[in-house]
């Protein structure tokens, strides 16, 4: 049985206060630096290590992290999580998501049915319409093939699918898997549908609208683009939608789609990337087989979550530690920094994934807490963010935690030489550099050349982004911050920070406005 305390009412909250800092330009320099890389450095799925030599902790911290970890009951916690107890306290539902990927525990009824077997039932609905649509057998009005997938979602519906695209889209260019290219339309910004629709040839291109309730109003403001932009190419615009929706949405089986493919509410959006939500687009894109393997990966990261041992469990240490440094340390911010083109839309997507679920002031008990919680996420992948903000990470005055991910070979096999080394090299050789100039800085008489250092860092490091480690790296992510929302003792898996807005909005459209809200209005001749 578990119980949901406070993290400051837990006696490891206090000793963690009192550990002793542990100096990160010390244990890095020298012989005990490189002993450190090779000893703090965990295993995970699919070919993938987590190392946290750079971190801020030694074995006295990670040994009050193991208390923590236990005495608020992470591990039972995700237990009854994928055994199907609820969760999400807020909106009184169940969490689910692991469970489109395979199952973890026990069978889990809902809405009268096993779960997992809904799950598998919507990946093969969209396998069978995917594999129509690559062969020809769903085709346009004139029998030609659809050459380009366009997703139409808002959130979750767009930064996961989209962010998992643009990472395994070489991949599969380089692996002759590519079916069809995909296109994105998410901002109600009358630009960002008009440059897709600009840039594709609509009586080649299938539209997946997704929307759990249907109700959405960028979303179906983005539909209503994208239909008149089929009418006026004189194209019946139900041969060219499918719908991904609940099936008590106004979308489903609805014969304005050639399909629908169905989510529930179990899955926030944020965590939709293995439903219907990034399945249909990527089995589009990619084929089948492709985001099989995808969820594959996903699953052996969330079997691997299950490991109560800190020390073998990636995603725990790192939830762990990154609760050390925000509310010990005092470290406002994390930067995730991909060290690979292909993540280039990951960090956007983990903004979303972290600050909507941590993002919270009140328990899962909607009471205030008494310390901080979930930090603020922002990133770009390398080497981009050298010649950005590195600047500031590396001589501002705040720390800022970073989380570089790295491959040892690139997606594609296509390099160069220059100057005796590969591109990939470089690109590996940056990350090391990085990551040592971080953590041991520079002294130097000329302080505009000095680097204080002691700037803590963590890598999980790879041999290429496939599929699988795509997969594993995303579950990692979503564990890490679960985890941290169990410590804390907040509700992850509600979003009620993104509703004020949309309700003011609706106010706005409809003229029922006064104040300075009425005057914001005008100034912008609504």
């Amino acid at each position: 049985m578990v119980s949901w305390k406070n993290f400051d009412e837990l006696a490891s909250y206090k000793k963690l206060q009192d550990v002793p800092k542990v100096c990160v330009k010390e244990v890095m320099s020298g012989e005990n630096g490189a002993k450190r890389v090779n000893d703090y450095s965990i295993d995970m799925s699919n070919g993938l290590s987590f190392n946290y030599a750079a971190r801020p902790v030694d074995e006295k911290v990670v040994e009050v992290l193991a208390e923590l970890a236990k005495e608020q009951q992470l591990t039972e916690k995700y237990a009854a999580l994928y055994n199907g107890e609820m969760i999400n306290t807020g909106e009184k539902r169940l969490v689910l998501h692991q469970l489109t990927r395979g199952q973890l525990g026990d069978d889990v009824m809902a809405d009268g049915v096993n779960k997992r077997d809904f799950y598998v039932s919507q990946q093969e609905k969209i396998k069978v319409f995917a594999n129509k649509v690559h062969s020809g057998e769903i085709c346009n009005a004139k029998g030609e093939k659809f050459t380009t997938v366009v997703q139409i979602g808002i959130g979750g519906s767009d930064l996961g699918p989209r962010a998992m695209y643009i990472a395994l889209e070489n991949w599969a260019i380089a692996n002759k898997t590519l079916k069809m290219n995909a296109k994105f339309i998410s901002n109600v910004d009358p630009d960002d549908a008009t440059a897709v629709l600009g840039s594709i040839d609509v009586a080649h291109s299938l539209f997946v609208l997704v929307s759990k309730s249907g109700t959405t109003l960028e979303t179906l403001t983005n539909e209503a683009f994208v239909k008149d932009a089929l009418k006026n190419a004189g194209l019946d615009a139900s041969k060219h939608m499918v719908a991904v929706t609940s099936e008590t949405s106004p979308l489903a089986n609805n014969p304005e789609y050639l399909d629908s493919f169905y989510m529930d509410d179990y899955i926030g959006g944020r965590y939709s990337s293995t439903s219907a939500v990034g399945g249909c687009v990527l089995s589009l894109a990619f084929g089948p087989e492709v985001f099989e393997a995808f969820l594959k990966g996903a699953h052996d990261g969330d079997v691997a979550a299950t490991n109560p041992d800190i020390k073998a469990n990636a995603a725990m240490m790192d939830a762990l530690i990154g609760v050390y440094e925000r509310n010990v340390l005092g470290y406002g911010c994390q930067a995730v920094l991909p060290y690979s083109q292909a993540l280039s839309r990951f960090p956007a997507h983990l903004q979303q994934l972290d600050m909507e679920s941590n993002g919270k002031s009140v328990n899962r008990f909607g009471e205030p807490v008494n310390y901080v919680t979930g930090p603020v996420i922002f990133g770009e992948p390398g080497t981009n963010g050298q010649h950005s903000f590195y600047q500031l990470l590396h001589q501002g005055t705040n720390i800022t935690p970073l989380q570089f991910v790295g491959f040892r070979n690139n997606q594609t096999g296509n390099d160069v030489v220059i100057k005796g080394s590969t591109s990939q090299q470089k690109l590996c050789a940056n990350v090391v550099a990085q990551i040592m100039a971080f953590a041991c800085g520079k002294d130097d008489d000329n302080r505009n050349k000095y680097f204080a250092g002691g700037r803590p860092s963590s890598i999980i490091i790879g041999e290429q982004l496939t599929p699988e480690a795509l997969g594993a790296i995303l579950a990692h992510f979503e564990n890490k911050v679960m985890f941290q929302g169990f410590v804390w003792n907040l509700n992850s898996f509600d979003q009620e920070g993104v509703q004020l807005g949309k309700v003011l909005a609706t106010k706005v459209l409809a003229g029922d406005t006064d104040g300075a809200l009425a005057a914001y209005a005008k100034l912008l001749n609504i």
